[in-house]
């Protein structure tokens, strides 16, 4: 079993930002994140990985914008004037994340964060670093630098 480390924490609450991918919920912590903006559509990329839709202009940086769904396995999301862009750091790097809507962000005590339930030997749970625990339901909390290796965001920014 897998123990989640609580030392990257403030003190033992951590402050997220929540947001939905088809009908499930998931955050990332807020010191990852840059800013949220509404849907634009971005330029596609020839021969670019399949979770990459394109890259798009932020204020003079060219940015890769990423199909958060389809990054984590799930059918890609179709993105509509609900959606938004969560635009994070990530190693060094701004990427842009296509989410269906940003949910709330929130400040949750440390222990709310559960570890990842074995689900089976073949079950590669990298990208989550827990389960929240949350009164409105459960929240999937993504470990962005896992999820992005640094080679990966490398080859994106080339």
């Amino acid at each position: 079993m897998t123990s989640i480390n609580t030392a990257s924490f403030a003190g033992d609450t951590l402050e997220i930002i929540a947001f939905r991918l088809h009908d499930q919920e998931f955050c990332v912590k807020t010191t990852t994140i840059r800013e949220i903006r509404g849907w634009a559509p971005s330029t596609p990329i020839p021969h670019s990985p399949p979770d990459v839709i394109g890259v798009m202009n932020l204020r003079g940086t060219v940015i890769p914008i990423i199909d958060l769904a389809h990054k984590l396995g799930m059918k890609s999301t179709e993105a509509n004037e609900r959606s938004a862009i969560v635009v994070a750091e990530v190693h060094s790097m701004v990427v842009g994340l296509v989410v269906d809507r940003v949910s709330d962000i929130l400040t949750i005590r440390s222990e709310q964060l559960q570890p990842v339930p074995e689900v089976t030997t073949s079950f590669d749970k990298a990208y989550a670093e827990g389960i929240i625990a949350h009164e409105n339901g459960m929240i999937c909390f993504l470990n962005l630098s896992r999820m992005f290796k640094e080679r990966d965001v490398e080859d994106m920014a080339a």
